[in-house]
């Protein structure tokens, strides 16, 4: 397995009873508000590789610093006065995508690795799991740098899989707010109230290590990586899969975490399996 502790998730000993203890006891975290974090799944032999990577990885990151809503919809999209999707944030971090990072990576190696999906179909109770047909935004390297933050926002994709790969020395902390939405319904009164600062009952917060596994449902969960500060940028990779296949993101969606669209991007016009705002 490309830099797992097997000895703590046996991913070579799939239906094991080792195998199905550690599936069991994701799931009742995921049960319990959406989110699961694996403590110490790369085994620490490897961090300096994973760090190493990342470092390597982050001067190509695509920088720019946005005005953005939680939606990422246009800021222009029309919407009733009170509505969250009017309040506008600033996002100051960077992507570096799937076509820049090396198949030889570790995080590359993992993403693709069928034990390691089948894994994480099964903590998430899913039948199968698919990578993301879009070519840029399936696996990425999210780079934050001190000043800087990923600001309130859903995932375009149900399940979100995240390892961070370098620790800012400050700050930096994940915070969310668990299954504040629902396939069916926005609860835009909670989200708003989470963006205007009067909604701290909703939120819970997370300190991550490198090395740590982050099972997410961000499709439902409003979340942000709080401002990073000291000198150092934080680094995480995403793993970006689905229940359904061909999920390609809006050519949007793209050209603000990538800078660029593809003709994948324009031809797919975006394929969801819900119909809730981006």
């Amino acid at each position: 397995m490309p830099g797992v502790d097997i000895a703590r998730y046996p991913l070579d000993a799939p239906g094991s009873e080792r195998w199905t203890a550690a599936v069991r006891a994701a799931r009742v975290e995921l049960a319990a508000d959406g989110c699961c974090v694996l403590r110490g799944f790369i085994r620490p032999g490897e961090l300096a590789t994973l760090r190493g990577e990342g470092v390597e990885l982050a001067p190509h990151a695509y920088y720019t610093v946005q005005q953005v809503n939680a939606y990422n919809i246009p800021l222009d999209t029309e919407l009733p006065p009170d509505h969250p999707g009017r309040i506008v944030l600033r996002r100051g971090n960077a992507f570096v995508a799937r076509d820049l990072i090396p198949r030889e990576a570790l995080i590359q190696r993992l993403y693709t690795d069928a034990r390691f999906q089948r894994f994480v179909a099964d903590c998430f109770g899913l039948s199968e799991l698919h990578e993301y047909t879009d070519p840029l935004a399936g696996l990425c390297l999210n780079v934050v740098a001190p000043g800087m933050s990923h600001p309130w926002h859903f995932d375009t994709n149900e399940f979100t899989v995240s390892m961070l790969t370098q620790e800012p020395e400050c700050g930096g902390v994940f915070e969310y707010c668990p299954n504040i939405r629902s396939r069916t319904a926005e609860h835009l009164d909670d989200v708003h109230a989470v963006l205007t600062g009067h909604g701290d009952q909703l939120i819970r917060r997370l300190e991550l290590r490198p090395g740590d596994l982050q099972l997410f449902q961000g499709r439902f969960s409003l979340h942000r990586v709080a401002p990073v500060g000291g000198t150092v940028q934080r680094h995480s990779a995403i793993f970006a899969y689905s229940d359904i296949r061909g999920v390609i993101g809006s050519a949007e969606r793209s050209r603000q975490l990538f800078g660029r669209v593809l003709p994948d991007h324009l031809a797919a016009g975006g394929v969801r399996g819900d119909r809730l705002l981006d």
